[in-house]
Order: structure tokens, then C-alpha cells, then sequence
């Protein structure tokens, strides 16, 4: 069978000379003899198949991921590899990649990466890693599963929960999956939503080990001046199509109201029929059987940034994160000043640990009458005294020790206030967000 691998361009910035013919090169010299090669360029110019220009839009209109789905949708051969253009073939990565395909039509398969320095060319090798992704559904690197390491077997193919960037598939088998979504916009979410939907739908995702290239991983992505709010609008989608109850995490990772979000995630009415249609699983049987490491954070019940009345344009903020002292800071609700309340009365400040090879989730802590952060689940191990009582513009009061979390005037701090556990004075607290269905 032919395979045809199809570059896409993700830059939206016309490629140097040197890295595309260079990767066109490295597959005309090192893939198996016969490979149909065809070039599908997605750039400030359209799209751009085999040097002919298919589309004209700005790059500022044109989405990467339609984009991605135009360039497969180019393709005729019965296996096609969606790669971007900066990067470098090893020998022999196309083999095992196509025996897995031949073996299971519903196998997508990514070749394990390595490093290209954006600045000098070195290449720098990684360890085999699977792929998955954290709660705002940024891709990331994984530690393989235990069933892999328990192969003994460096060359086992590696189960993966989801997918980076650059994968192989049988061309029919994913166009009865639904491609990608072309309802995202520019870039991010789409290789973790594809992942998702493949196995919820039946289907597989592999990392093979003996497959390997090297992927330019640059500074910067300039596909558009704000990004994130692209992944964050992508991720909601992604949440609300195949998440179910599990969709309340992403929108408290990005702190965002779960009702009433004001972000426009388009239509999903064509995505949610296609699960129904393809008669996908839960994503509570995803996070079981597919990503267990994944953390669950279903005893959540309010998030956001916490506000004390005395001082409203002051926030509660992790500080810096060796010295694990909350402080106050201006209220700018990033990540550092994401706070989580859950039903079994403890306070998470900082970022939401996406997998349980992460270091844990920090709670606010009484330490000897000092509020501290201190890492969830040593605080419980040691019986410390992690545990709040707090209701929406009332106290926020530790449980053991009786005292309030509150502000104390001192005119030697940068903003006035400083944090001080003390005895109950009536100060007032709120927090930004509720979950549907909680009561504080």
C-alpha cells in the first residue's frame, strides 16, 4: 500500500529555505524506497498542495486546524501522516509506524520525539515519553504507563492518552471518525480533542519507540498575537462535546464561570452528533481505563480568585513558589491566584496538578498561627490542620485551631495588608466562581 506523508506548515510564517527542503530531504533519503511524498504547506498564504496554491485567505482568517484537515483531505494514498515542517526524519521511523496500521486500521500512531535547539540545530534526545495533556488541555510529555515498563520492552509501542502534534493514520478510518474539528479556531486543543475522541470511539493511540524524528521546538509559536485565548475557546469546546461532568475541571483550570462563560465556542450541535453516532464511552471510562494518572477534582464545589472586603483590590496569591507563604497581590486572577474550596473543607492555592507524577495540589495550612502552603497530601499524612470553614462573604476559619484567615494593616508592606491568622474579627471573604449546583 502507498502511505503519502503530508507536511503542514505550522507557523503561518513562510519557513526558512533550509528547514523545509531540509525535512523534504531527510524523507527522500531515509523513509523506506517507493513512499509517495506530497507537500501540503499551510502558510501566511493559504494552503499549498504539492507547489500549487489551493486556497488564498490571510493567515489571520484561516484556521490551522482546517488547514491540517484540508492537507488530509488532499491526500488519496490509504495511509496518511500529518507532520509539521520543522522537523527531521530518522532512519527507519516509517516501518513499524505502518506495520501497526496494517495490523489495526484504528491504531493513530505518533513517532517519538526528540529535540531541535530553535537556535543552534543541536539535537538534544529525549526520553520515551508518552502524550497527554493537563486540565486547560495543553499538550504535554508523560512518564509511560506501568504496563509499558512492566514489558520490559524499550521498543513495546507506548499506550498514549492523547496525542502532541504529529501522527500517521489509515486515511478512510479517520474521515469515519470526523477528521479534526473544524470548529476551532487558529491552533491548540485539536491533537488532545482527536486523542480524546479516539479512544472514547473505539479506537487507539501509540507513541512507537522505534520511530523517531526531531521536532524544532521554538521560543515562541506565532500563529496570532493571544494564543491563549484560542486554546482556552478550543478547550471549552472540547469539554463541552466529550467531557461530560469532567468538563467542570477545564473551565476551573482557565478560572472560568462554568454558566454564563462568555466565550463563544461556536456550534458543537455536529460534534455531539457524531459521538452519538459513533456510540463513543464516557470520559469517566477515558480517565479509568485510558488515563488514570490523570487527577480528578470532582469534590470541587467553588474557584476562582479569593477577595477579602477590607481590601477588594487585593487577592490571595501563592507568592514565590520555593517559599510556600501565601501573600497578598493586586488581583490579576492567573494562575498563581487560582484558589479551590472543596466539599471536604480545603483550600488549594496555585496551580491545579494536572496528573499524579506532578507534584501535588498545596493547601493553605495553619502552621504554628502562620498560614503556610504546604503540599495536600503530606498536610493530611501529618494531621496538620488543613481544613476551612468558609461560606461565600462570611469567615474563613480553620476548623482545629479556631483562628481566621485575615488581613492585618501594616504600613511596611508593599500594598498596606499583610495575611495573618488571628482571631475571628468578622472579616469578609468571596470567591469568583461557584459549580453548578453548590452552596457555600
Amino acid at each position: 500500500k502507498k502511505t503519502e506523508i503530508v507536511f503542514s506548515c505550522k507557523t503561518f510564517i513562510n519557513p526558512t529555505i533550509f528547514i523545509s527542503k531540509n525535512n523534504f530531504y531527510s524523507v527522500i533519503f531515509i523513509i523506506v524506497p517507493g513512499l509517495q511524498l506530497r507537500w501540503c504547506q499551510i502558510d501566511i498564504a493559504g494552503l499549498t498542495v504539492d507547489g500549487k496554491h489551493t486556497l488564498n485567505k490571510k493567515y489571520f482568517e484561516y484556521s490551522l486546524v482546517k488547514g491540517l484537515e484540508d492537507c488530509a483531505k488532499a491526500a488519496s494514498a490509504p495511509v496518511v501522516a500529518l507532520f509539521d515542517a520543522h522537523v527531521e526524519f530518522n532512519t527507519g521511523w516509517a516501518e513499524p509506524i505502518l506495520q501497526r496500521i496494517k495490523e489495526d486500521r484504528t491504531r493513530i500512531i505518533s513517532p517519538s520525539f526528540d529535540n531541535i535547539k530553535y537556535d543552534t540545530f543541536e539535537i538534544e534526545e529525549y526520553p520515551l515519553s508518552a502524550q497527554g495533556f493537563d486540565w486547560e488541555l495543553w499538550c504535554r510529555y508523560l512518564n509511560p504507563p506501568k504496563s509499558w515498563w512492566n514489558l520490559n520492552n524499550s521498543s513495546a509501542p507506548i499506550r498514549s492518552p492523547a496525542l502532541i502534534g504529529c501522527f500517521v493514520v489509515d486515511r478512510e478510518y479517520f474521515a469515519e471518525i470526523g477528521l479534526l474539528d473544524e470548529g476551532m479556531e487558529i491552533y491548540g486543543g485539536e491533537n488532545v480533542e482527536l486523542g480524546v475522541r479516539v479512544w472514547q470511539c473505539g479506537g487507539s493511540v501509540e507513541v512507537l519507540p522505534c520511530a523517531r524524528i526531531a521536532h524544532i521546538e521554538r521560543a515562541h509559536k506565532p500563529y496570532t498575537e493571544d494564543l491563549t485565548a484560542h486554546v482556552r475557546r478550543n478547550a471549552l469546546r472540547v469539554a463541552e462535546v466529550w467531557m461530560d461532568e469532567f468538563k467542570s475541571h477545564v473551565y476551573m483550570a482557565w478560572n472560568i464561570p462554568q454558566e454564563d462563560s462568555g466565550i463563544d465556542i461556536g456550534d458543537i450541535a455536529e460534534r455531539k452528533a457524531l459521538r452519538k453516532k459513533l456510540q463513543c464511552k464516557t470520559f469517566r471510562w477515558y480517565l479509568v481505563n485510558i488515563y488514570p494518572e490523570m487527577r480528578m477534582y470532582t469534590d470541587t464545589i467553588a474557584y476562582g480568585v479569593l477577595r477579602n472586603s477590607l481590601k477588594t483590590d487585593l487577592c490571595l496569591d501563592q507568592g514565590p513558589d520555593t517559599d510556600n507563604i501565601p501573600i497578598l497581590y493586586l488581583c490579576h486572577g492567573m494562575t498563581p491566584q487560582n484558589v479551590y474550596y472543596t466539599s471536604t473543607q480545603q483550600l488549594f492555592v496555585g496551580v491545579l496538578s494536572p496528573t499524579i507524577d506532578d507534584d501535588d495540589n498545596k493547601c493553605l495550612v495553619d502552621v504554628n498561627g502562620r498560614p503556610r502552603l504546604i503540599e495536600c497530601s503530606y498536610a493530611v499524612a501529618k494531621r496538620m490542620k488543613l481544613h476551612w470553614r468558609f461560606t461565600q462573604g462570611g469567615s474563613i476559619q480553620n476548623t482545629k485551631s479556631k483562628r481566621c484567615l485575615e488581613l492585618l494593616e501594616n504600613n511596611d508592606n508593599e500594598f498596606g495588608y499583610q495575611l495573618t491568622l488571628q482571631k475571628c474579627t468578622g472579616q469578609n471573604w468571596t470567591i469568583t466562581n461557584m459549580l453548578p449546583g453548590s452552596t457555600l
